[in-house]
C-alpha cells in the first residue's frame, strides 16, 4: 500500500480518536460546579428581590385600596393582584434556584447558561409589551372617562418598569458571569490518561 496513503489513514484515525477522547473526559470539568453555583446564587438572590417587591405592594396595595376611591383604588388594587402573581414566581423560581444542582457537565452548563439568558430577554420584551398595554389602558381611560382604567393603567405602567429594570439588571450579572466560562476550559489539554484541567493558584 503507498506510504502516503497509509500515513493519511493513521493520521485521520488519530483525529477520531482525539475527537471522540475530548467528548468523553471533556464534558466533566470539576470548575464548573463554583461557577454553576454562582448562576443558581444570582437567581435565588433575584427571587428573594422579586418576592420582596411583590409582598410591600401587596400590603401598599391592600391597605390603599382599603381607604381610598376611584382612580387612586384601582392603582392599589392592581398592585395587589399583579404581585399576587409575581409572590408565585419569585417563590416558584426561588424553590428551583435552591433545587438546582451545580453540576460539572460542560454542555449542560452551557445550555443553563444561554437558558437563564435568553429567559432575561425574552421577560425584557414582555416588559416593554406590560408598559406599553398599562398606557393604552391609561390613554382608552382619559378618553372614556373611566378612573377605574386610568389607575389600573398606571400600575401596569409602574410594574411593568420594575420589571424591566430588574430582568435588566440580572440579565447584566448573568451576562456577565458568563464571559468567565471560556477563561474556566482555556485550559482543558490532552494528557496520557484523556483530558486534563489544569488550574493556576
Amino acid at each position: 500500500m503507498d506510504m502516503k496513503k497509509l500515513h493519511f489513514r493513521f493520521s485521520l484515525l488519530g483525529v477520531l480518536c482525539l475527537f471522540f477522547s475530548v467528548n468523553a473526559y471533556a464534558q466533566e470539568i470539576p470548575a464548573l460546579a463554583e461557577f454553576n453555583q454562582t448562576r443558581l446564587d444570582y437567581n435565588q438572590n433575584g427571587m428573594l428581590i422579586l418576592g420582596t417587591w411583590a409582598v410591600g405592594n401587596m400590603v401598599w396595595g391592600g391597605i390603599g385600596a382599603s381607604h381610598t376611591t376611584g382612580e387612586t383604588k384601582a392603582f392599589h388594587q392592581m398592585n395587589l393582584y399583579w404581585n399576587s402573581v409575581n409572590l408565585l414566581i419569585a417563590g416558584f423560581g426561588y424553590w428551583q434556584a435552591t433545587k438546582g444542582n451545580p453540576g460539572t457537565d460542560f454542555w449542560a452548563t452551557i445550555e443553563a447558561q444561554q437558558g437563564i439568558e435568553k429567559i432575561l430577554l425574552l421577560n425584557g420584551a414582555l416588559d416593554l409589551a406590560y408598559m406599553a398595554g398599562g398606557l393604552y389602558m391609561r390613554e382608552r381611560g382619559l378618553r372614556t372617562d373611566n378612573s377605574r382604567l386610568i389607575g389600573f393603567g398606571k400600575s401596569v405602567i409602574l410594574q411593568g418598569a420594575f420589571l424591566l429594570a430588574f430582568d435588566s439588571v440580572l440579565y447584566g450579572f448573568h451576562r456577565a458571569h458568563g464571559k468567565e466560562l471560556p477563561s474556566l476550559v482555556q485550559n482543558i489539554s490532552l494528557g496520557p490518561t484523556g483530558v486534563n484541567f489544569k488550574m493556576d493558584f
